[in-house]
């Protein structure tokens, strides 16, 4: 690819391009410039007007199943394009090609559940919520919650580590609510995400005003936002903090869900062995979920609770797993692991191993580059000295790095230690006894927004904790943000309102209650 692209914006239903200063784009393998990006310039204010004001009543004045078929046909033009977007994921993100299929897969996939809800729903332009209510002695005085797209916009502002599925896993939901969105995608990696937003403009699939792409800086766009209009933010819990305190939520009562770092722990059960096939599926899963995406997976595990007596046996086990784990250009098929995003991704999970080797030997890997050029390192495993220090439950080190952490091999133990993260998006149990894994995910949910349990009855049909499903809810609590994308239907109420409707039976009941799904 030349030097000289220079990726675009799509705002106010044409395709704008910003000016100084810009930001570059670089292939992590070999350290080459490959595009720039800028938003510097270009008319926020009448991005967002054009999308409340056309594109918001286009899609209000659909029907759920309507919104279901573009969704749907997006998800059809982006798989159409598979391979093209796969190249695009090996030059920019350093992706391997089984990562980038992760990533495209993932985002059509995504859509094309929503797409299939949405077929599912009645022919409204809302929805109930819950069975209707009886208010008063009589039951003429009636009662009914309803779902309602608010008038406003949905801006999604999405991290580096996946341009198609972190993307599309926000449009699905915002769409098929009846809101128009403005997509902001992680600036190191935008090639992949630019070249979708062609695809779906290209196509004509959703009505004008109803998807905006903005390339570069969020710049001011946060300005123009108000009570009609929401954000969903993946990124750092230092971003989240900084989203929070801005005027659009402090004082105009916009919308903010947050998806921030997490510590995801797993943790293995007293009964398990090595001879058990639950414990081959641990293994297994956490080898993938250290080094998917090298490691840049907000739902990769960084802290593996095992039994003192396992200590020995685990390490040996997922550092040999880890070694043979072959490292270096992703274009190359038998590559399994890819650099680092950027020199910066690099700079800071070096320094973040140095931080945790103060407190943990080093199994296997380490800070050191593999190679004089591009941003690689090795999938690194270190054993804590001691599972209370609190360097393990401090910050996440985002990359191929996870620690092993003893513990005495009760539930409410683990769960103490999981705690001691601060919130996450994800847990995992592994045991094959029946009241472990029970005990230990009603300790651990409170600070959890999903569990995994894995067992040797579903080794080999379970998904491994790190994989998103777009039926089950996605986010978590305290140090992950607070948010909750997803889980089905449930994904479209954030950009909803819910309003109670109260009066004559006969108008409520039927007016109302029919768009029950």
């Amino acid at each position: 690819m030349a030097t000289s692209t220079t990726l675009q914006s799509y705002l106010a239903g044409r395709w704008q391009t910003g000016g100084d200063p810009t930001a570059t784009l670089i292939n992590p393998t070999t350290e080459e410039s490959l595009a720039t990006a800028s938003s510097s310039g270009l008319d926020l204010a009448e991005a967002v007007r054009h999308a409340r004001d056309v594109g918001g009543p286009a899609l209000r004045a659909l029907t759920l199943p309507e919104r279901g078929k573009i969704v749907d046909a997006m998800s059809q033009a982006i798989h159409a394009h598979r391979e093209e977007l796969i190249e695009l994921g090996i030059a920019n993100a350093g992706n391997t090609r089984s990562d980038a299929k992760f990533d495209i897969d993932g985002a059509t996939a995504t859509l094309s559940a929503y797409a299939e809800w949405a077929a599912e729903c009645p022919e409204s332009t809302f929805l109930s919520d819950g069975e209707g209510l009886q208010l008063g002695r009589s039951p003429r005085f009636h009662g009914q919650h309803i779902w309602v797209p608010r008038h406003g916009v949905a801006v999604h502002i999405n991290a580096f580590n996946f341009p198609a599925w972190g993307m599309m896993e926000k449009i699905g939901s915002s769409l098929l609510a009846g809101v128009p969105v403005i997509e902001k995608p992680g600036t190191p990696t935008a090639l992949m995400a630019e070249r979708i937003a062609h695809i779906v403009v290209d196509a004509g699939i959703v009505p004008e005003g109803g998807f905006s792409f903005l390339c570069g800086s969020a710049g001011d766009l946060l300005d123009h936002l108000g009570g009609q209009d929401g954000v969903a933010f993946t990124g750092s819990s230092g971003t989240g903090q900084v989203l929070r305190r801005h005027a659009a939520f402090v004082e105009r009562s916009a919308r903010l869900n947050v998806e921030a770092d997490s510590l995801n722990a797993t943790v293995l059960g007293p009964d398990i062995d090595s001879d058990a096939e639950a414990f081959d599926a641990f293994i297994r899963d956490h080898a993938r979920e250290i080094t998917q995406k090298t490691g840049q997976k907000c739902t990769a595990t960084r802290r593996v609770f095992v039994p003192e007596a396992m200590v020995d046996e685990v390490c040996e086990a997922l550092a040999a797993a880890l070694d043979a784990v072959k490292v270096g250009d992703p274009s190359e098929r038998d590559v399994r692991m890819g650099p680092l995003t950027n020199a910066r991704q690099l700079e800071d999970v070096q320094a973040g191993i140095g931080r945790l080797a103060e407190h943990a030997e080093i199994v296997t890997g380490g800070p050191d580059r593999t190679t004089s050029k591009g941003y690689f390192l090795a999938a690194t495993l270190l054993r804590a000295r001691d599972a209370n220090d609190d360097v393990f439950h401090a910050d996440e080190v985002f990359g191929p790095v996870a620690s092993v952490l003893p513990y005495d091999g009760e539930a409410k133990t683990a769960a103490q230690l999981v705690a001691r993260g601060g919130g996450g998006l994800v847990a995992s149990v592994y045991s094959d006894d029946r009241r472990f894994p029970i005990d230990a995910a009603l300790e651990l949910a409170p600070y959890s927004g999903r569990i995994y349990l894995g067992s040797s009855r579903i080794a080999d049909h379970g998904t491994g904790p790190g994989i998103v499903l777009p039926a089950m809810v996605h986010g978590g609590p305290g140090r992950a943000g607070g948010g909750e994308e997803l889980g089905g239907l449930r994904g479209l109420q954030f950009w909803m309102q819910r309003t109670a409707i109260q009066g004559f039976k006969s108008i409520v009941d039927p007016g109302f209650g029919q768009a029950r799904a």
